[in-house]
């Protein structure tokens, strides 16, 4: 399994709490016992977590620009058209994506095109799933146009526990469909805003998959 960048650090910084932890276990209460072993035990599985949090697979991905892909593993919470006065000032489509503490992290680009725009901004950490995470949470947006001047909007929000985004958009580069966009740690919510007529082909509570499901067709 491989690692994401992102996650080296925290991975080495949590071996060595486990270790800490162990050697003071047993430095005040050498005789083993069974609370000992439920301790590794607990130390154990949160070594897993944190290992397959920062999971990073690789998804092929065949480019095609009359899709859009899921930026993110999650489930569907919303589909709504709603205005969006970031960027655009009117009205889209929005399909927001919830990210739970199991799904990976990582996140893709929906679209192949140029980033027209990005900013970060700093924020509260209300859970992922409220509708008011979206513009009160700390988040990410990045508009990527198309080159038949279609523009998509994409926007990482953290939650309630997710407390930093990671985004690797550049104002001016073009990236491809498929591309990394950036990491959130420790469960978050992706939004796309997509033009109004848009055939969008998932629908609320199912689950998709980053970089494999199609989420709507131009």
């Amino acid at each position: 399994m491989k690692i994401h960048k992102e996650g080296k650090r925290i991975i080495v910084i949590t071996l060595g709490m486990i270790f800490a932890i162990v050697l003071i276990i047993n430095y005040y209460h050498p005789d083993q016992s069974l609370i000992h072993y439920l301790c590794y035990l607990a130390l154990a599985a949160l070594l897993v977590f944190v290992v397959r949090f920062f999971r990073n697979p690789d998804r092929p991905l065949s480019i095609d620009p009359t899709i859009v892909i899921s930026p993110a593993d999650g489930k569907i919470v919303e589909i709504i058209e709603t205005h969006e006065p970031e960027f655009f000032g009117d009205n889209r489509l929005k399909v927001s994506i919830f990210m739970s503490p199991n799904n990976v992290h990582k996140n893709w680009y929906p679209v192949s095109g140029d980033i027209r725009f990005f900013r970060h901004h700093a924020g509260r950490f209300l859970v992922a799933w409220h509708p008011k995470s979206s513009d009160l949470n700390e988040r990410t947006t990045v508009v990527i146009e198309k080159s038949n001047g279609t523009q998509l909007l994409v926007r990482q929000i953290a939650g309630a526990v997710a407390q930093r985004i990671r985004c690797y958009a550049e104002e001016g580069k073009n990236v491809d469909q498929g591309q990394e966009l950036g990491f959130i740690k420790f469960g978050s919510r992706v939004d796309i805003y997509l033009p109004l007529g848009t055939d969008v082909l998932v629908s609320v509570n199912q689950k998709v998959s980053g970089c494999q499901t199609v989420i709507a067709k131009f």
